[in-house]
């Protein structure tokens, strides 16, 4: 009853994209020039964002300097959630220089953003009509078919990403994501092995090589992965989650807690890691931290099932039974479908007494799934 989604990381190409300050610009080294071309990312958003202003103001930059300011301002508003004013910058930055093929490719990642993938491929075509060979770009455009659902377009870019350039790691991550999702772990294992090849720093491709092992149940190859990814970056919470997992499903509670635990702290709003630790909590015995979890869990989503029906059982574990009936009345007022949570409300009503509504309730989980009664047989729910 515990997720079985293993979360991996998408490379994301266009961050690298941030137009940089054209060549006579970069000889001036004016300072509005090195706020808005923010080489290394040292700048916020916010400064950035003043810097291009400066240099647009200045009235005297040429076409192409113009759409590099442009564009690099529109990167600054959308990392801010403005995407009026990015689509605005974007907009203008191609009509002052339609060659400009960067400004095509960053209006199509704020589309992509914005779950329009269909005029983000389009304005990556655009970028790679100007420049055909774009590791980047290409990459970019596999992201987008791969959010529009089209796995198999999105390999096709990679693969032809990795032929321009054999040691780009971000093609290799996110073409390794594309076969984890086909059920091709295999293959996805060996994409990412050459994204780690490629760049041994790479904490993203660690990660997810990681995930890999995972789901073929290699317990102690996954730890070793995620822990050099953590050891990458001791920031990364998807790291210390997905770790977290491992430990759990290796049998260790004690390590997944602390783990589940770290991620949390890394992201206080990670849904997963705290579901995760719910999880682990309640099967360690420790019902009290076990419900608080699952109840952080829905007061960030209200809507999660999973969460809700989580709640009701270990609620039923304690005997709070009203409580248990009503948090599995909200999952499956959401899904009426939920085997478990029909069940669990079944096993509730009958130790409440209500022996007609129990077995609706056991006959309808057992109709959706004819294995729920030996689940919860292991789960010592009866």
């Amino acid at each position: 009853m515990s997720p079985v989604a293993i979360p991996v990381c998408a490379a994301v190409a266009t961050a690298f994209l941030l137009a940089a300050a054209p060549a006579s610009a970069q000889t001036e080294l004016s300072s509005e020039w090195l706020l808005c071309s923010n080489e290394g990312s040292g700048y916020p958003p916010e400064i950035v964002a003043d810097g291009c202003s400066a240099v647009i103001r200045s009235g005297d930059r040429m076409p192409r300097e113009l759409a590099v300011a442009y564009t690099n301002r529109g990167l600054a508003y959308r990392k801010l959630g403005n995407f009026e004013r990015a689509f605005a910058d974007y907009d203008t930055a191609i009509r002052l220089d339609p060659g400009y093929a960067l400004a095509f490719n960053n209006r199509g990642t704020a589309y992509n953003d914005k779950g329009d993938f269909d005029r983000a491929i389009a304005d990556y075509d655009e970028a790679l009509k100007l420049v055909p060979n774009n590791a980047a770009i290409l990459t970019n455009r596999g992201a987008a078919w791969r959010d529009k659902g089209n796995l198999d377009r999105a390999i096709a870019d990679y693969d032809e990403a990795i032929r321009i350039d054999p040691k780009y790691t971000t093609a290799f991550t996110n073409r390794g994501n594309a076969y984890r999702e086909k059920g091709d772990i295999d293959r996805a294992a060996a994409d990412y092995g050459a994204a780690i090849e490629a760049d041994p720093t790479n904490a993203v491709a660690f990660n997810n090589r990681g995930a890999a092992y995972l789901v073929k149940s290699d317990y102690e190859h996954a730890l070793v992965y995620f822990s050099e990814a953590i050891r990458l970056n001791p920031e990364y919470a998807m790291a210390f989650n997905n770790r977290g997992m491992a430990w759990r499903d290796k049998g260790d509670l004690d390590h997944a807690v602390a783990d589940f635990g770290e991620a949390i702290r890394l992201n206080p709003r990670n849904g997963a890691a705290i579901l995760n630790r719910a999880n682990a909590r309640r099967d360690q015995g420790d019902f009290d931290r076990a419900l608080a979890d699952y109840s952080e869990a829905i007061k960030l989503n209200p809507r999660n099932t999973f969460a809700l029906s989580s709640r009701g059982l270990a609620r039923l574990r304690r005997g709070e039974l009203d409580a248990s009936i009503a948090d599995f009345n909200a999952a499956l007022d959401l899904n009426p479908r939920l085997a478990n949570a029909l069940y669990g409300r079944g096993v509730a009503k009958r130790k409440n007494g209500d022996v007609a509504g129990a077995d609706a309730d056991l006959a309808a989980a057992k109709a959706i799934n004819p294995g729920v009664a030996q689940e919860f047989a292991r789960s010592e729910i009866e």
